[in-house]
């Protein structure tokens, strides 16, 4: 198998159904709306690029439905730990956590503001993995009882089924600040 591009041929922003043209390789976000890919995924190896400017904030969501109000999911933080105020929040909202839910490693190689970071998503049956620069940094075990506690933890403990495996989009999250995204490749996992 192959890693394969799945936005959109001529891509699209699609935010409440509004779409605008985009270079779906290197995005600026800023203010340009959140990227949703066409297709749903389930079991998939995301391979990403992300580059984040001083005091920015974003993410890459997966298993994000229509159901939820709002693009609720799964997100994989992109940040500028040393700026921006979510950071000192705690480590579970800095770059590489499962936002809000689980941190990620106290040594992962982050790359200074400006530089380009490498990044990956792995969900394989229940298992799942956040990369950062050819390093694991969070792992975690989908409906298991220490993903129950920290979902318990977090700003998404009322969301229904949060946590559970779904089918869902991927996301690359316009949250306002300026960041770019490239090298965007997912090939699906068996």
């Amino acid at each position: 198998m192959e890693y394969k591009v799945h936005l959109p041929s001529r891509p699209t922003v699609a935010l409440s159904k509004v779409s605008r043209h985009v270079d779906p390789l290197t995005c600026d976000s800023h203010g340009t709306g959140d990227i949703v890919t066409l297709d749903t995924f389930s079991d998939f190896d995301l391979r990403f690029d992300w580059r984040i400017a001083p005091g920015g904030n974003s993410g890459l969501k997966y298993f994000v439905t229509e159901e939820r109000e709002g693009p609720i999911a799964h997100e994989y933080q992109v940040l500028d730990d040393a700026r921006h105020p979510d950071a000192k929040v705690g480590p579970h909202r800095q770059a590489g956590a499962f936002y809000d839910v689980l941190a990620p490693v106290a040594d992962k190689p982050l790359r200074p503001v400006g530089e380009w970071n490498q990044s990956r998503v792995l969900v394989k049956g229940n298992h799942v993995e956040h990369w950062l620069n050819g390093r694991k940094v969070v792992e975690y075990e989908l409906g298991s009882p220490e993903l129950r506690a920290a979902i318990a933890k977090s700003k998404f403990k009322d969301v229904a089924g949060f946590g559970t495996k779904i089918p869902g989009h991927i996301l690359l999250q316009d949250h306002g600040d300026e960041v770019a995204f490239r090298n965007i490749k997912i090939m699906p996992t068996p």
